[in-house]
């Protein structure tokens, strides 16, 4: 259950606007009407994300701010406010505020950008935790699981830089796990209690990459409103890691690599030198040397960033740690996924061992959420597999025993004398129908709402209420725009 916290003396109409947003119980709001009574729940217990207003009857909320961040830098803080031109906001981000918004709250830039906050606060909290032997079922947060020789390096690379302060570059292939690495060095290092944000370079358009990173002043171009500040000026002190760093323009290397040499960096259309003191954890699948001999990127960025390189093996060269991460993913999403597979059939796991993983980590994880939403029982079987893991001729199971599994489902819930049998089992078809609906769609929400009938905010709510992953960010941003 995400944690939400309003300070905020509005009498009623916007914590009502919040909880409709991010209803219970898959969210906690607490409301306070002052400075002071928030940051006593504050310090009583750690919310995951606050909302602040700027005018507060006993202080302000750039005062508050300043206050939240001495007792936990690692909350965001979004600031909402009345005033348009929101100077007072851009000072609060250059504090350290995650984000602001302006008053009367918009419900879709609502739900974007606490949606957002949510995943940065999880990516400082939630252990990224080493288990070189199987884990335990309890262990919380993330696993980098794995005992090969290649995965022991990494292991002895985490505990040899993350106190250091100089950049590090993660290379390996797609999903081999390299976020999770740079979570580990920053979990593990001395800024631990400071932010770390993520941003993936690939994702973000080229015009809009510098100033996101650097951030702009008012005028700067068509669109600069107002002055912006750059996830560099507001993660002072704290960790920035930028996945698919290959994909950043040579324009924007040259400015990177002044920042990296210097802790300075002027706002886009500024002249004002900005200081900051940030750890840069860069990440890539491309190979940089060559990359640089080609003209694609700056070799002198590549020789600062490669100071102290860290290289995670493809799945399919870690030998007998596929077992292991097995065993890990199949205990970790029955639970999540409500099922209750223990096991793995000799023959399925044989079809894993012989499969060439070109999407990794990232690809084992999805094959086997597929097979676990087919599955029914308590093993594993082939059957359950998806299509191109299936033997030839071997049926997809959803097709063959679909009745039997629901008949199956309700028997088994008759049997517990439940008192909400309809409930239940059409929660239990959500979890199989809503993923599949969404992999057809490839995450967009807007795509997957009129397949299924119903309005994009109650596939949202839906979702929420299942513990199922919403649209991917670029798509999220793309609804948002609608």
């Amino acid at each position: 259950m995400a944690h939400l916290l309003l300070i905020d003396d509005d009498p009623g109409l916007l914590p009502k606007k919040v909880r409709h947003v991010f209803p219970a119980p898959a969210y906690r709001v607490e409301v306070a009407d002052t400075g002071a009574e928030g940051l006593e729940r504050v310090a009583a217990a750690t919310p995951d994300v606050i909302l602040l207003d700027l005018r507060l009857p006993d202080q302000s909320g750039l005062e508050v701010l300043k206050q939240i961040r001495a007792i936990d830098a690692r909350i965001p803080v979004v600031f909402v406010t009345l005033a348009r031109s929101a100077d007072s906001a851009i000072e609060a981000m250059r504090q350290g505020a995650y984000d602001y918004l302006l008053k009367p709250l918009d419900p879709q830039e609502l739900d974007r950008v606490i949606g957002e906050a949510l995943k940065v606060a999880r990516l400082m909290r939630e252990p990224a935790v080493v288990a070189p032997s199987p884990p335990d079922d309890d262990l919380p947060g993330e696993a980098i699981v794995g005992c090969c020789p290649g995965m022991q390096e990494v292991y002895k690379a985490i505990g040899r830089v993350a106190n250091q302060s100089f950049p590090v570059l993660i290379t390996g292939e797609t999903g081999t796990g390299k976020e999770l690495v740079a979570r580990a060095i920053y979990q593990h290092g001395p800024r631990a209690m400071a932010p770390f944000l993520a941003l993936n370079c690939a994702a973000i358009p080229e015009n809009l990459l510098e100033s996101e990173l650097f951030g702009h002043e008012k005028g700067a171009f068509t669109d600069a409103h107002r002055r912006r500040i750059g996830k560099f000026e507001q993660c002072n002190g704290g960790t920035i890691f930028l996945d698919e760093i290959s994909d950043m323009p040579l324009s924007l290397q040259a400015k990177v690599l002044r920042l990296l040499q210097e802790q300075a960096f002027e706002r886009v259309g500024g002249n004002e030198t900005i200081r900051t003191d940030v750890r840069l954890i860069a990440a890539t699948h491309r190979d940089l040397k060559g990359w640089s001999a080609e003209g694609k990127f700056r070799p002198d960025l590549h020789y600062r960033l490669s100071v102290f390189s860290i290289h995670l093996p493809p799945l399919r060269e870690r030998g007998e740690d596929l077992p292991m991460l097995v065993q890990h993913y199949l205990r970790r999403f029955s639970r999540e996924l409500g099922r209750e597979v223990r096991e793995i059939a000799p023959e399925a796991l044989e079809r894993l061992r012989s499969y060439s993983w070109p999407g990794n980590i990232r690809e084992l994880q999805s094959v086997l959420k597929q097979a676990l939403l087919r599955a029914c029982g308590t093993v594993l079987l082939p059957a359950f597999l998806p299509e191109s893991l299936r033997g030839p001729g071997e049926a997809a199971p959803m097709s063959r025993v679909h009745a039997p599994v629901v008949e199956a489902f309700i028997r088994e819930r008759l049997g517990t004398n439940s008192g909400d049998l309809y409930a239940e089992t059409h929660r239990w078809l959500d979890q199989i129908l809503l993923p599949l609906v969404l992999e057809h769609t490839g995450g967009v929400l807007r795509q997957a709402a009129p397949l299924l009938g119903i309005g994009r905010q109650t596939l949202r709510l839906r979702l929420r209420e299942l513990g199922l992953s919403t649209a991917h960010p670029v798509d999220q941003a793309e609804e948002d725009a609608d």
